[in-house]
């Protein structure tokens, strides 16, 4: 199989992939999509700020900082809850391939269902599995969204149809899947949730789950080399 070959056959099962968080990404646009209507943002407003920003975290906390703040600490916030990519951009970096701009382009596909279907049995990330994988999400988030705000279904009905834990309980299923195959991320996994158990006692659960992120950085660790 050629290159050129191999990187079609990565985009198309990346594609595959991101079917299944995409439609989870599409039930969470619902209710973004309602509540940026219900707060008076319209309806080209929050789609356009869903197609430019693709990132729920920071979407819903900027949507919801705004309400009671000012617009320095929505934005402070939003972006402290992205941070954890700079993590993940690390861990992606040395597999994207070209000059500047193309890697730059590239790393615009990195979404947290996305990073991990690229995950490789190697331990490297495969860039053209990462976009495809990125591709249905990001047309399920902005059309989500879009419905969401015509439609305006209330937070009630989302409860009674069970929609409201399917985003997250999807993530616990790529959760599941990545700490079986990876010792360091169950590692990481168990640093992060005592952290966030452990700042629960003093802070709120957002900047609680903030400072659970801080588990990530053992992945720059390096690994022991196995004889």
């Amino acid at each position: 199989m050629t290159r050129g070959a191999a990187r079609h056959a990565a985009f198309i099962d990346g594609m595959r992939l991101g079917v299944g968080p995409g439609a989870a990404a599409f039930v969470l646009a619902l209710s973004f999509g309602a509540e940026a209507e219900a707060r008076g943002w319209g309806f080209g407003l929050p789609v356009v700020f869903s197609a430019l920003a693709f990132s729920g975290s920071a979407q819903f906390t900027l949507l919801t900082a705004l309400a009671g703040g000012s617009a320095l600490a929505a934005i402070t916030s939003a972006v402290l809850i992205n941070a954890r990519y700079l993590v993940m951009s690390v861990a992606l970096n040395e597999n994207l391939e070209g000059g500047r701009v193309r890697r730059s382009i590239q790393a615009l596909a990195l979404a947290d269902a996305s990073f991990v279907a690229a995950h490789t049995d190697d331990g490297r990330y495969d860039a053209a599995r990462l976009i495809g994988a990125s591709v249905p999400q990001w047309i399920f988030w902005v059309s989500g969204t879009a419905i969401g705000a015509l439609t305006a279904p209330s937070p009630e009905l989302m409860h009674t149809l069970g929609l409201d834990v399917a985003f997250p309980a999807f993530f616990l299923i790529l959760a599941i899947d990545e700490l079986r195959r990876s010792r360091r991320a169950f590692v990481a996994a168990l640093l992060g949730a005592g952290i966030a158990a452990a700042l629960l006692f003093v802070t709120s659960p957002g900047y609680a789950l903030l400072g659970a992120t801080a588990a990530a950085l053992i992945g720059v660790l390096p690994e022991k080399e196995t004889a």
